[in-house]
């Protein structure tokens, strides 16, 4: 069977650019790694588990901060090794220069007889979103696709709802934007604006 991972991919709008957040894995291999070793926060779960609970989980132990807000579930992504990733989408902030990574313990240098302790990830950062594509592993780039996709559909359906007068002024662009957003989550059922 398969191992799986649950993931929480946060992103933010800076003026006009969308950022996400994206960790760097801690430990001696990844040290002097950069282009193509970025994550978003993840871990596995066990069978049976409630998977959003445990990206929720495993997003705090990685990085200190408490994922809270809408949920936006992204399609499904099997990785390279066969790894089946479930991720949502969730619209938040946190300062990267505040992360509080659960630690691991490792033998270092490789058959030395000795222990030492290293952070799950040892740094994170905002990047803009093509930054970001460079930055992540290479099997995770189509959750950072996706995310754009839906952001593009919602600034279309925006101003598509605005020139023709559609625009319900009783709904704001942050809550027409949730409720956009759900609406073409995984199921993936033409959205419409009401």
């Amino acid at each position: 069977m398969p191992k799986k991972s649950a993931r929480i991919l946060m992103y933010r709008f800076i003026g006009n650019s969308l950022e996400v957040f994206l960790v760097h894995p801690g430990g001696p291999f990844w040290a002097k790694k950069d282009l193509g070793a970025w994550s978003i926060p993840k871990g596995e779960y066990s069978e049976g588990e409630d998977p959003l609970h445990a990206a929720r989980r495993e997003f705090q132990e990685e990085t200190g901060f408490v994922a809270e807000g809408q949920f936006i579930p992204l399609r499904p992504v099997t990785q390279p090794g066969g790894k089946i990733v479930l991720a949502w989408a969730l619209e938040g902030d946190c300062d990267p220069r505040k992360i509080a990574s659960n630690p691991f313990r490792m033998e270092w240098p490789p058959k030395s007889g000795k222990y030492r302790e290293f952070p799950e990830v040892d740094r994170a950062e905002w990047f803009p979103l093509e930054l970001a594509r460079e930055k992540i592993l290479k099997g995770q780039r189509s959750l950072l696709d996706e995310l754009r996709l839906l952001v593009l559909l919602f600034l279309s359906l925006v101003y598509t709802a605005r020139i023709t007068g559609h625009w319900n002024s009783s709904l704001s662009e942050d809550e027409f934007r949730i409720r956009l957003l759900h609406i073409d989550s995984p199921a993936y059922r033409h959205p419409s604006v009401r």
